[in-house]
């Protein structure tokens, strides 16, 4: 609430407020040097915020922030890892830095070893992984202590389209379990994954919310593509005024035409779908219905509206 960031006159986060309900997976999106990262590093005890407060679990980060740490498991863009160590010794050794019970250790890394697929990796030094190998066993040594939240700044940075995937689908599992905090620049990831979006431009939040409520809320209404083969003699305008005499519809635009088919995109005056009622005008009338979609508004668009300069 009310978090603020200056380094010396550069003001790195401007008054943020958010709070992020449990088991949800939350994306932090925004052009680079938006404050993201300073954001994250405040939530995790990292930073101190200059102003503002922060609550996790209901404990303060400046006044408990060894509880808090204990409530977090944090993965950053840059992953800090021992090169020289072999992945069981690394998650052994991180275990006992978080405090996890010498009887459990093992129990525990055995479980990790698991769940981030890295059996046959274990046995090797971490020099000697991939990058998306070392990429889970950063995972790993942030989830050893099982904590209720994961802040992932940057997971994916710098993986091939395998290990992006592969990340991906591991992230989409913990945050069945665990509330999860991702920065990203690959907008496409934030679609296949997470269920809010937060947009931070120039420090401040400019957008919060379901992907779907952002790309509705951008226009107001919603659009629908329609393909139709229309008897010879019905014009657009024809086909057009037939539209309009449904309720929700604003306007009907002509994409193209081609030997009696249209292809159409019909605009709502609100959030309503209206595939049901374009279908049974078509059955009415006669129309052979070749398509019908509706088009949202993609991530890239909402990103470039709310943050281009």
């Amino acid at each position: 609430k009310g978090l603020t960031k200056r380094f010396g006159g550069n003001v790195a986060v401007k008054s943020v407020d958010y709070s992020v309900q449990q088991g949800k997976i939350n994306a932090i999106i925004g052009p680079n040097g938006a404050g993201k990262t300073t954001t994250m590093r405040i939530i995790t005890c990292y930073l101190s915020p200059t102003s503002g407060t922060v609550k996790v679990e209901g404990k303060d980060n400046q006044t408990e922030s060894m509880e808090v740490r204990r409530c977090i498991g944090y993965l950053p863009e840059q992953n800090p890892l021992y090169y020289d160590m072999n992945v069981l010794e690394y998650l052994e050794y991180t275990a006992q830095l978080q405090g996890v019970a010498k009887h459990s250790i093992p129990q525990r890394v055995r479980k990790m070893v698991d769940v981030c697929a890295l059996d046959e990796m274990k046995h090797k030094d971490i020099g000697q992984l991939s990058k998306g190998y070392r990429q889970r066993v950063g995972l790993a040594a942030a989830m050893i202590h099982d904590p209720k939240i994961l802040i992932l700044d940057e997971p994916t940075s710098g993986l091939d389209p395998n290990q992006i995937i592969e990340i991906r689908n591991l992230i989409r599992e913990l945050g069945k379990e665990k509330t999860v905090i991702l920065s990203t620049h690959i907008l496409s990831e934030v679609q296949a994954t997470c269920s809010r979006v937060i947009i931070i431009n120039r420090g401040k939040i400019v957008a919060d919310g379901p992907i779907e409520e952002l790309q509705r809320g951008l226009h107001g209404g919603e659009r629908v593509q329609m393909e139709v083969e229309v008897p010879d003699g019905h014009s657009f305008d024809m086909v057009s005024v037939h539209l309009k005499a449904i309720p929700a519809i604003e306007s009907v635009s002509l994409i193209n035409e081609n030997n009696g088919v249209k292809r159409l995109a019909i605009d709502t005056s609100g959030p309503v779908d209206i595939r049901r009622e374009l279908f049974n005008m078509c059955v009415q009338k006669g129309w052979t219905l070749l398509e019908l979609r509706r088009e949202l508004t993609s991530l890239e668009d909402i990103f470039r509206q709310l943050t281009a300069e």
